[in-house]
């Protein structure tokens, strides 16, 4: 450290202020989130009192959206709901008695605030089938 201090020869404040833009410069800011709460409203009861299903597998689906200065993209709820509907497609529910359980939500911000900021989520369930 004292080398450093040595080459920059003035105040402290010099030292800490170049310290903190360089610490700035070369990181990334990222925040990401899983959100494990059922967010589906749909009101169908199941009682599986028996083995009458199979796990068919994992559907995912996500969305994305770029923001400068705050401004563009979808706003959250727009794209949690594409997101939502992509991992429907991918579970091709119309194939059959399926169903989608244990719907996980991923949230992903990263960029560099405020000045570009990317919002993905990404929602992921299991697909099962009634025999």
């Amino acid at each position: 450290m004292k080398t450093i201090a040595k080459t920059f020869k003035g105040s402290g404040l010099t030292l800490v202020c170049t310290m903190l833009l360089l610490g700035l410069l070369t990181s990334s800011c990222g925040v990401g989130a899983a959100i494990t709460e059922n967010q589906n409203q749909n009101s169908t009861q199941v009682h599986l009192t028996t083995n009458n299903f199979t796990t068919i597998g994992n559907a995912s689906g996500s969305a994305e959206a770029n923001y400068v200065f705050s401004f563009g993209g979808w706003k959250k709820r727009n794209l949690y709901g594409q997101a939502y509907q992509n991992m429907l497609d991918a579970a091709q529910l119309n194939q059959g008695s399926r169903a989608v359980i244990n719907v996980v939500t991923e949230e992903f911000v990263g960029g560099f605030p405020p000045f570009f900021t990317k919002r993905q989520i990404t929602v992921s369930a299991q697909v099962i089938e009634f025999n």
